[in-house]
């Protein structure tokens, strides 16, 4: 078992989120249940399937989770593109959350 919190990768997985709330909480009332929401899910994904990896037993099934978190953040990347060709996100933004 590993500890979450002392992990790198979890430490700027909760800065991230943090981010991503702040950047969607300018986002078209609109958009609520919509890329907002999608977007908020999969920046608290990242940090949680961390964390949820770091508590099992085995290497290999935190690797598992840690593939699983990877995922999140790939699909999070997509979610910022679309938003920032929708104008929600600022390029300034955009550079540093996709960063």
């Amino acid at each position: 078992m590993h500890n979450d919190k002392e992990l790198k990768i979890w430490q700027e997985g909760i800065i991230l989120a943090k981010l991503i709330y702040q950047a969607t909480a300018n986002f078209p009332s609109n958009e609520k249940y919509g890329l907002t929401s999608q977007i908020n899910r999969s920046a608290v994904s990242i940090p949680s399937n961390i964390a949820e990896g770091a508590g099992r037993s085995y290497d290999k099934e935190f690797i598992q989770f840690l593939g699983i978190a990877l995922d999140s953040a790939f699909e999070l990347e997509t979610q910022i593109i679309l938003a920032n060709s929708f104008g929600f996100i600022k390029e300034e933004n955009f550079s540093e959350l996709s960063e």
